[in-house]
């Protein structure tokens, strides 16, 4: 019995075998296109199936990291990936950042000038007037935040930034980024592989993670993420693969197909969910609250170490080989920071990526997970260099690390007057204070500093750089998809927010009601030109009220600047793709908000019975209702925070309503305001709503003492033209007006900042 078992396990496994040799052979049969597009998807119990690598559902996706990633050990699965890739002899591609003189200086008002105060605000407007006139010289006072700095970020290395706070390690990550402040000056360069700025695009190239915390909340965790990776793209991976297959074809080398399948479907773009996405939440630790939303001010979600993860995985799901990450253990305990450090160590060592992270106080087992340190202070940098000489530098210099105290703590505090006596520990000289100008002049002569500027003084090699390693171009996918992406969050957004928008219909349906029973038809006669005069304020409180309740538009896009802000200079996507996308989605609205209003009122008040009149109002009801959400889009886009988009609002509503024609008759109006009638979007709405009523059949009998229609009559009263036209006419106005606020909302998404770090 035994041996019968045996003989037949191991025909068993043989079949498996000759059937995973033929799905190979299946596999290299298909043209190339179509090979890096299908995978092998094995099962837990051996065997596999020819699946589409971009199809892959959730539980298929959850069980192959599971089987790549046993027990958290991250390592062994990139050992994996670059044992295939050397295999072949295929490169990655790597990035050395220099930094050569770097200054960075910025102006400011100091003492009672630097407070937003109200005369302030004038004064600063006034002043700047007069300095860009070159009349008066400039107030600002002048502070350096980087003073002549130069170094090299290598590849395959992790690097700590360290320094005290104010020490100008933001400025520098940012700097290091090509993501400096425009309003900073700065000199020097900063070069990657030798090339400047100018010669690729940095946003793409690096990925910086801010300190700050700026994310939709009403948006999951997995959603953030999915959304980052589907913008940013995957970058040189498809060429490589391309190239990666056909080498391994050429040497008759069959791939592990666990790797494989992996490789194949991280390397498939424009998808809503995907597998680097799921690898990220799974190496962070995510993946309990994956689907949890983010959360906010006003939607609970999730912790805020949880939320600084997400901050890091965002930039993680993207194909940038260099990572600039600013205080990521903010509010992470040392265990998690130590875990999240170590995964991304893992993925510098073997992946030959360039990581800067900046810590404050980094536990000691976190410290040591670090090739390189950085300690920046006052702007200056102290050492530059190997961690294992950082402590030796310092001994040099009269200065001991106690053997109870963490060398990352130790580094923080040598450099500050308050605390540095306690180290000294040359006991046969009197102490005295060292400069941090005096740290880094001396560590030019220390052997470190001596051997990177004997490096410096060597450009580099711009033939030894990788054609992948720097992206050329602007945006990681087409910008085709990039719009489908947006409109695709907008969707899922307008769901979550699916309430407000309720509210908002229940909110103009009531004040419908309400009109109506104002202005009940069984009361609303067609006698005289009094009466046209109720028919006309009832059609006024119609266009009034579509343009309040669209109001609420300018608030939702002044809580989405920050991300977009943030999205935006990381080139995730134009900003076309989000004024579109957010004015697309709500077209269904527009209709929605016109029936809740005009299904109401229309026979409720007893407007004209001509059915063709009721299908135009519904229609210029619709306009309107896109023009007022453009016009307040736009004015939160120019205001940027509420108290002064509010305000602007306010205003722009008031000059709306003064110069429609309503409240003051266009025979009225001064001379000198006439053009701003001509100008007043609500002057068109106003016009063709009056003029489809009053121009119907209900209007056409001869007025009292008249010898023309009572709505003629009415009309001229009025100060509207009584053509029939005019109706046309004021549709084409509040489309122009829809178009021209889409491209100053556009032209002001893509200009106007307000700072999110």
């Amino acid at each position: 019995m035994r041996l019968g078992s045996t003989h037949s396990g191991s025909w068993n496994y043989r079949d498996e075998e000759e059937e995973e040799a033929l799905k190979w052979a299946a596999l290299e049969k298909l043209p190339t296109f179509d090979r890096l597009r299908r995978g092998i998807l094995t099962g837990g119990g051996g065997g596999g199936e020819l699946v589409a690598v971009d199809n892959l559902g959730f539980s298929q996706r959850n069980a192959l990291l599971n089987r790549l990633i046993t027990h958290q050990d991250n390592h062994n699965f990139l050992l994996n990936l670059k044992t295939r890739v050397d295999r072949v002899g295929i490169e990655l591609p790597t990035i050395e950042v220099r930094f050569q003189h770097l200054n960075v200086e910025a102006e400011a008002y100091t003492g009672s000038r630097a407070m937003p105060t109200f005369s302030n605000f004038f004064v600063n407007i006034f002043e700047g007037l007069l300095g860009f006139l070159h009349i008066l010289s400039n107030k600002k006072q002048q502070f350096c935040i980087l003073k002549n700095i130069s170094g090299i970020i290598k590849p395959s290395r992790m690097t700590l930034l360290l320094g005290p706070p104010s020490s100008g390690k933001t400025t520098f990550l940012l700097a290091l980024a090509g993501k400096l402040d425009s309003e900073l000056k700065s000199s020097g360069t900063v070069t990657y592989n030798g090339h400047e700025m100018n010669e690729f695009v940095p946003q793409r190239t690096a990925a910086y993670i801010s300190q700050h915390d700026t994310h939709i909340g009403e948006m999951t965790v997995r959603e953030t993420l999915a959304f980052s990776a589907r913008c940013q793209g995957v970058g040189y991976l498809p060429e490589m693969l391309a190239e990666l297959s056909r080498r391994e074809k050429a040497a008759n080398i069959k791939p592990d197909p666990d790797i494989d399948l992996f490789m194949k479907a991280a390397a498939c773009e424009g998808q809503e969910e995907n597998l680097i996405t799921d690898y990220v939440l799974k190496i962070l630790g995510l993946e309990e609250c994956a689907n949890t939303m983010v959360g906010n001010e006003v939607v609970r979600g999730i912790s805020g170490g949880q939320k600084k993860r997400v901050t890091t995985g965002e930039m993680l799901v993207g194909p940038a080989r260099a990572l600039f990450m600013d205080e990521i253990s903010t509010g992470l305990d040392s265990s998690t920071t130590f875990q999240i450090v170590k995964s991304i160590r893992q993925s510098t060592h073997i992946l030959d990526a360039t990581t800067v992270i900046s810590l404050l106080q980094p536990a000691p087992e976190t410290f040591e997970l670090f090739d390189d340190i950085v300690l920046l202070s006052e702007g200056q940098i102290v050492y530059q260099g190997p961690r294992e000489h950082v402590v030796e530098f310092f001994e040099s210099m009269g200065f001991q690390c106690p053997k109870r105290k963490g060398v990352a703590d130790f580094l923080q505090e040598v450099t500050s007057k308050k605390d540095q006596e306690q180290y000294w520990s040359l006991k046969d000289r009197p102490y005295a204070f060292v400069t941090v100008k005096e740290f880094a002049e001396a560590f030019q002569s220390f052997h470190v500093g001596k051997s990177i500027g004997e490096e410096l003084a060597s450009p580099f090699d711009k033939s030894n750089s990788h054609p992948a390693a720097l992206a050329t171009e602007k945006y990681g996918v087409e910008r085709k998809q990039l719009f489908k992406a947006c409109v695709a969050r907008e969707v899922l957004l307008l769901r979550r927010k699916a309430f407000i928008f309720v509210f908002k219909i229940f909110q103009l349906f009531v004040m419908a009601v309400i009109g109506t029973s104002v202005f009940f038809r069984t009361k609303m006669h067609r006698d005289n030109v009094t009466d046209g005069g109720i028919y006309m304020g009832a059609l006024f409180f119609g266009v009034s009220s579509i343009l309040f309740n669209s109001m609420q538009e300018m608030f939702l896009v002044i809580a989405k600047l920050p991300v977009f802000y943030k999205q935006r200079d990381f080139l995730f996507y134009p900003s076309w793709a989000f004024s579109l996308s957010t004015w697309i989605v709500k077209i269904p609205f527009s209709f929605l908000e016109a029936a809740a209003l005009v299904f109401v009122t229309y026979y409720g008040i007893g407007y004209d019975h001509d059915v063709t009149r009721f299908i135009k109002q519904y229609f210029l009801a619709v306009i309107l209702s896109q023009m007022a959400f453009s016009l307040f889009r736009t004015i939160g886009a120019i205001g940027r925070e509420t108290t002064v988009a509010f305000t602007l609002g306010a205003f722009v509503l008031c000059v709306l309503f003064g110069l429609s024609g309503f409240v003051i008759s266009r025979d009225y109006i001064k001379k000198w305001w006439i053009w701003g009638y001509w100008a007043s979007p609500m002057m068109y709405g106003q016009n063709a709503i009056v003029v489809n009523e009053f121009l119907g059949k209900s209007w056409s009998h001869i007025g009292p003492n008249s010898t023309q229609s009572l709505g003629v009559e009415v009309l001229k009263a009025h100060g509207v033209f009584p053509h029939d036209y005019w109706y046309w006419i004021g549709v084409g106005g509040l489309i122009g007006y829809v178009c021209l606020f889409t491209i100053i909302f556009t032209i002001a998404l893509t200009f106007l900042r307000r700072e999110y770090q």
